[in-house]
């Protein structure tokens, strides 16, 4: 009898156990993929390609997403640090959430060291990466991990897929947040390790690479999307694959070493604002498909709290700060195609230029504003690649209601 009271007892505690697991796992996860200067014009799944890298794992996502193909960005790295973030917010709701963020960190400089532990600050478990908007050389950069650093060998690309393939293991029975943010395939262009892309005529001289910008910018953009599958075949091993909705995103235009057309990376003309994003995962009801959504990354901070099932984030901010934040949860769930009537972006240096100034779109017009007291307007809809400006003609009134 004690024997079989044993048996039941092991057998109850192993449900309870099991129970438990299924419980922690039903809460989503999330990991949010950065791609650093990469726009819209080089991916083949964007109606506004030009040219196309191949990425196969990043289509992945395509048949169980949604493709956003007016997604704007800052046309630059834009720092700010005095907002609550993310992970702060999170671990408000439940203190069990993994959080981590792993690659570049451009919030802080990477001096004094003392900035090192920002990250953590912030409600970062862990961060693994730099803290430099420009990596020197991939194969050889200080690689700072909780406020700890040292000179790292590993191509940079592999490593931060490493690093955020070991971590999500360890994360396995609770839900987590992950900012994998790399540095490619952002200069210095570069020969990627044999092996991780297709690019096997590149030499890797500097003459080969000064003559052959955009082949070493495909290179990049293919080993990063090499390793990325990496990671995803992680999720798919350790059964978190589906539980766990993915947003890959660019940062900004292209680099214009590498840009396809006379605007990229700094200018708020279209090619250096509009950058591809995927939404995928359980979340997204009726996948494998786009959207013509007006949207903005800064919709990204409501979209990825109300992915993990944070609902009440808008208490936790200031009455005091404003909130530009808007959330897709509407798109990702096919109830609606609009979440914003308009969005904005704009660009200002230290050293102002004739290209500083801001802009503005709706469905279908956009206004660009420069600071130096200049317009241009163009109907984007007949005119994606902003060839007409309507402002020397005679406006329509359809022109007229949105200028």
């Amino acid at each position: 009898m004690y024997k079989k009271l044993g048996l039941w007892a092991v057998i109850a505690i192993c449900q309870i156990v099991s129970v438990q697991r299924t419980q922690a796992q039903s809460a989503r996860n999330v990991i949010l993929v950065i791609a650093d200067d990469l726009g819209s014009d080089f991916c083949g799944f964007s109606a506004y390609h030009l040219d196309t890298v191949k990425m196969p794992n990043v289509r992945r996502l395509l048949a169980r997403g949604v493709h956003f193909e007016n997604l704007w960005s800052n046309p630059l790295c834009s720092p700010t640090t005095g907002e609550l973030t993310i992970p702060r917010i999170l671990k408000r709701s439940n203190a069990n959430i993994g959080t981590a963020n792993i690659g570049k960190w451009h919030l802080q400089a990477a001096t004094p060291k003392t900035n090192w532990k920002f990250p953590n600050a912030m409600g970062y478990d862990l961060f693994a990466g730099n803290f430099v908007g420009t990596l020197p050389n991939y194969s050889s950069y200080m690689h700072v991990i909780n406020g700890v650093g040292a000179t790292s060998t590993n191509y940079a690309t592999t490593e931060q897929v490493n690093e955020a393939a070991a971590w999500v293991k360890t994360q396995k029975d609770k839900p987590f947040f992950l900012w994998l943010a790399f540095n490619a395939p952002h200069t210095p262009y570069h020969l990627p390790p044999a092996g991780l892309h297709s690019y096997t005529s590149l030499t890797g001289t500097a003459a080969d690479i000064t003559a052959n910008k955009v082949l070493y910018f495909k290179a990049m953009v293919e080993a990063m999307d090499h390793e990325l599958g990496r990671l995803f075949d992680t999720l798919q091993k350790y059964n978190l694959w589906d539980n766990t909705d993915i947003i890959f995103i660019g940062d900004n235009g292209d680099d214009p070493a590498v840009a396809q057309s006379g605007s990229a990376k700094g200018s708020v003309y279209n090619d250096g604002v509009s950058v591809p994003m995927i939404i995928s995962g359980p979340t997204v009801v009726a996948p494998n498909r786009s959207t013509t959504a007006i949207v903005n990354t800064q919709d990204l901070f409501a979209t990825i709290l109300e992915l993990m099932k944070v609902s009440n984030w808008t208490t936790q901010i200031s009455a005091s700060k404003p909130v530009d934040s808007k959330s897709l949860m509407p798109i990702i769930k096919n109830q609606s195609n609009k979440v914003r009537d308009w969005t904005f972006t704009e660009v200002f240096k230290f050293t102002p230029t004739t290209g500083d100034g801001k802009a503005m779109r709706d469905s279908d017009y956009k206004l660009l504003d420069f600071d130096n007291g200049t317009q241009k307007f163009y109907n984007l809809t007949l005119d994606p690649q902003e060839a007409k400006d309507l402002l020397p003609g005679t406006l329509s009134a359809t022109d007229k209601q949105h200028y």
